[in-house]
């Protein structure tokens, strides 16, 4: 299986140049915080969606998405003046079908195990590209556009945390991190209740965990399973991956909101809980805080 390389992350930099927001390293006591809730849709989904889309130029796309891939690929549809259609799972934050909504896309609602099929059969019957949100290599290329940011930006840098759902952001930052600083340790954050990542690196080959259990996780982004293709780059470029608790998922978001004035979705908040929490190793260090698009109910009850 042919991996991501940094020749195609730098071809995705330029392509995603027009719209992606270079976001800067925001120092938080002893911690750099890369805030891709600052992107125009929220997340750093903008980087793998776009980048897609203007490589491929497909006439139409379609994808499954928890919410923030779905905004981006609406986005980056649009742009192209082509039509998307976005499946979502029941029990989809509001705020984030809203928001795919607004970009333009028709939104599907299906349970969550039949996102993926309902996806594969909406783009068989009316002819639409299916963009996963992961499991692409002009996906994962995109997303690893962070890492060549975080490099030249933090020359220095010893640790990079990154949120850990189907794999796409962490496997394009790793990609990207290794191949410019091999001694930089990329380690892969996800949440106690959905560590189907960290089970599947531990036993050497994907896993895949029920919805039932995922669902119970207060970060409604990181609830996917690894594709075998983003199972291999993690398995060649991570150097580890932890999980947090949800009190600590809390603990966090609280924490970027008062110390440093970012407002984080669960899911971008795990990658700063685990450095509180200490779970991770020593060094000048860089979280990526993956989204900010919070259902506002819930982000004033965690506040």
């Amino acid at each position: 299986m042919d991996l991501v390389t940094i020749d195609d992350i730098r071809a995705a930099a330029e392509r995603v140049a027009p719209v992606v927001v270079r976001t800067p390293l925001v120092p938080v006591d002893t911690l750099w915080i890369k805030p891709e809730s600052l992107q125009r849709v929220g997340s750093f989904k903008i980087r793998g969606a776009y980048n897609a889309v203007a490589d491929l130029r497909p006439t139409g796309v379609v994808t499954h998405s928890s919410g923030n891939h779905g905004q981006a690929l609406a986005y980056a549809a649009a742009s192209f003046g082509v039509p998307c259609v976005v499946v979502v799972p029941e029990g989809t934050p509001q705020v984030k079908a809203d928001a795919i909504l607004g970009f333009g896309a028709e939104l599907v609602v299906a349970p969550a195990a039949e996102r993926l099929s309902t996806a594969e059969r909406l783009a068989e019957e009316r002819g639409l590209t299916l963009v996963p949100p992961y499991d692409h290599p002009a996906v994962i290329a995109g997303q690893g556009t962070i890492g060549l940011e975080i490099i030249a930006d933090l020359p220095d840098v010893e640790v990079v945390l990154v949120p850990v759902s189907g794999g796409g952001l962490a496997s394009g930052i790793s990609a990207a991190v290794k191949a410019l600083a091999p001694n930089v340790k990329v380690v892969g954050v996800e949440p106690e209740l959905a560590a189907d990542a960290a089970e599947s690196l531990a036993a050497g080959r994907p896993i895949s965990w029920d919805p039932a259990l995922t669902f119970r996780t207060i970060a409604d982004g990181l609830r996917a399973d690894l594709s075998e293709l983003t199972f291999t780059h993690l398995r060649e470029h991570l150097d580890g991956i932890v999980t947090v608790s949800e009190q600590e998922i809390r603990e966090a978001m609280r924490h970027l909101a008062h110390r440093a004035h970012l407002i984080a979705e669960p899911s971008g908040a795990t990658a700063t809980a685990a450095y509180l929490a200490g779970r991770v190793p020593q060094g000048r260090t860089v979280a990526i805080l993956s989204g900010g698009n919070v259902d506002p109910a819930l982000f004033r009850e965690v506040m």
